[in-house]
């Protein structure tokens, strides 16, 4: 295990009943709020409704910004900046899943300074400061609540670019399972994927080799992701299932799952951003293709780790560790089938000649996160996989 520090400032609230605190948590941040959200669905199930309603009984202003959109997009976040600089506001409330907290971040740090907010997520400029964030959240996927990372996408330059800083993690986060009650199965499973390809990300980068402790966390919370998914799928208000799958998919990324692991990279996420950028495919769906390519080109070079996921995730007993790994790699891509993701690329009718163009995008990202060791031909040979 490798020396680390690992210090999370956000604050969670966790359970039923507890969105209406965004009210007096939100008080202590600010007086004057920009509330920002996706499109209808906060309205249809009353979760409007009830965080405004806190918000108003503490006395605070209320800007709104809505119209986020899955793979969240600079011109909207701009446009964000500007009402919260005109209006003034000193506190930015999100509504929604990743997409709208990466939104809020991104608007968050764009409304200190008077450059573009772009130039933070090309690496030309730093992030210094930025106005206080609250969160209610609404979809378990990202991990964003509790972490100081957020992802855009340029729509005019097809660049879907993500960094992080420990100024982005919000001051407080209410989590209550019941919010997701009414996410579709398919946005239900494509969260579930997200969260399992953040930690295998870790699971399978990670730069020191003797990781015991946190490879059982990640192992457990993979389990225990699959096993909850299943169960709210057939469910849609188990409660139970939805707060596990909730708090999993915190879990996966706030840090906890990094910690010790020494250096690691995120090449399935810096692939399939390169997929939802050009295509907009939903980042749960590209992962779903990526994850099973990916694994399989890494595996034939290193079959020790990807043959102990095998065994400890899927029970799977041979003696051969490259055909366990091979095994693994298949149960993992049909589990992605039995919740209804997609894991090719054709089923997203992205054709073979597609390819270069795919991985010259992803070349961008790969810099800024410096994977330099995924070349175009490299990131070709694993998309081939993904056909």
């Amino acid at each position: 295990m490798q020396n680390f520090v690992m210090h999370n400032p956000t604050k969670i609230i966790f359970g039923r009943d507890t969105i209406q605190q965004i009210g007096s948590e939100a008080a202590a941040l600010g007086k004057k709020a920009l509330l920002v959200y996706g499109k209808s669905s906060i309205k249809n199930n009353g979760i409007y409704e009830q965080t405004t309603s806190a918000l108003k009984n503490e006395g605070i202003e209320i800007i709104e910004h809505a119209g986020v959109k899955s793979n969240p997009v600079i011109s909207h976040v701009r446009e964000g900046i500007r009402l919260a600089k005109t209006q003034k506001v000193d506190l930015i409330i999100a509504v929604g899943g990743g997409s709208v907290i990466d939104s809020a971040k991104a608007i968050s740090a764009g409304a200190t300074v008077d450059h573009d907010v772009w130039l933070f997520f090309k690496g030309k400029k730093s992030i210094k400061s930025k106005l206080p964030l609250a969160c209610v959240l609404t979809l378990a996927a990202a991990g964003s609540e509790m972490n100081g990372g957020m992802v855009v996408t340029n729509e005019d330059t097809l660049e879907k670019f993500g960094i992080g800083n420990k100024l982005l993690h919000p001051e407080v986060s209410i989590l209550d399972p019941t919010a997701t009650f009414t996410v579709p199965a398919d946005y239900t499973a494509f969260g579930a994927i997200d969260a399992i390809a953040h930690i295998l990300e870790f699971y399978f980068t990670a730069s020191d080799p003797e990781t015991p402790v946190q490879d059982r966390i990640m192992e457990g919370l993979i389990i225990n992701i699959m096993d909850s998914c299943e169960r709210v799928l057939m469910q849609p208000e188990d409660y139970n299932a939805r707060a596990d799958l909730m708090w999993c998919a915190t879990l996966a990324l706030n840090g906890l799952t990094a910690a010790g692991l020494g250096r690691v990279g995120f090449p399935m996420h810096m692939i399939e951003h390169s997929l939802s950028a050009i295509y907009d495919v939903p980042h749960g769906a590209g992962l779903s293709i990526v994850m099973p390519g990916w694994m399989t080109h890494e595996s034939t070079k290193n079959p020790q780790k990807f043959a102990q996921f095998g065994r400890r995730i899927f029970n799977i007993r041979k003696e051969n560790e490259v055909e366990i790994a091979r095994e693994g790699i298949k149960r993992l891509k049909e589990w992605f089938e039995k919740v209804a993701a997609p894991t090719s690329l054709s089923a997203i009718g992205v054709p073979k000649e597609d390819i270069d163009r795919i991985a010259e995008n992803a070349m961008g990202l790969a810099k800024i996160w410096r994977l330099q060791e995924y070349n175009t031909d490299r990131v070709k040979d694993i998309l081939q996989l993904c056909r």
